[in-house]
């Protein structure tokens, strides 16, 4: 009878063991089934910012999917205010300015009408007496219906600026038609108080959205498109791509205006 007993207590010890032993792995289960539910939608927001922040900076500007003018984030800029020490309009002496923007040493005569664009064109004859341009590249071409050369960002990617950013959109034509030839200033989009030294080349006639204001034309290339085609964007972007990077890198060697 003693013995009967006895084994019944084990039984009893085993059963509970058991029962411990299977409730530990279900927990262990439960845990391991809610850290994987955490890590995937860490990695789908992380991946989320990760897309939406390069479709903001790279996206952005005249091209696909939206033909809108790319960023120049730094400062943020508040809607209808210029952000840093923004250069005085005054620069510009309401005149037309002339120069050479050599582009891996293919030089482009320039215009800069400093009478129509007066805020824009103080801000880039400041940039370029100061040196700012300098060895700094070209990061962005595109292709299909919007066709530009996108320069002058310091970090190479879409993302830099000078410091200081400013409007409003001066001398923007009404029928968004920007001819072969012009010279733009690049912005963020829906933010027309977000210019700064990046610029886009018009290579082939482009029209572009007027729905904020267009882009601020600040002059036009005299000579040298057609060797800017033959020597760079004819090849196009990088990768058979029809917004990227230039297939061919591309680098402001100088820039000089008097």
């Amino acid at each position: 009878m003693a013995s009967n007993d006895r084994q019944a207590r084990e039984e009893r010890a085993r059963l509970r063991t058991y029962q411990a032993r299977q409730e530990v792995h279900a927990g262990k289960q439960r845990r391991r089934t809610r850290d994987n539910v955490i890590a995937s939608i860490t990695l789908v927001v992380v991946l989320a910012l990760a897309v939406g922040a390069q479709l903001f900076f790279f996206n952005g500007g005249p091209g696909s999917p939206e033909p809108e003018a790319s960023a120049t984030p730094t400062p943020s800029a508040a809607a209808g205010e210029n952000q840093g020490d923004v250069p005085s309009a005054d620069l510009a002496e309401d005149r037309t300015w002339t120069g050479t923007l050599t582009l891996n040493e293919i030089p482009l005569g320039v215009e800069l009408d400093g009478a129509a664009a007066p805020q824009a064109v103080s801000s880039e004859i400041s940039l370029i007496q100061s040196g700012f341009y300098d060895g700094v590249s070209c990061h962005r071409l595109t292709k299909d219906s919007i066709w530009v050369l996108q320069c002058g960002d310091p970090n190479g990617d879409g993302s830099g600026g000078p410091g200081y950013s400013y409007g409003p959109i001066e001398n923007a034509p009404a029928d968004g038609v920007y001819p072969a030839g012009t010279i733009a200033m690049a912005r963020q989009p829906g933010n027309t108080y977000s210019q700064g030294s990046q610029f886009f080349i018009v290579y082939e006639d482009t029209t572009l959205p007027t729905d904020d204001g267009g882009y601020t034309v600040i002059g036009r290339v005299t000579s040298g498109l057609d060797e800017l085609r033959a020597g760079i964007t004819d090849a196009g972007p990088a990768d058979g791509a029809s917004d990227g990077a230039p297939t061919v890198p591309t680098t402001i060697t100088s820039v000089t205006i008097e």
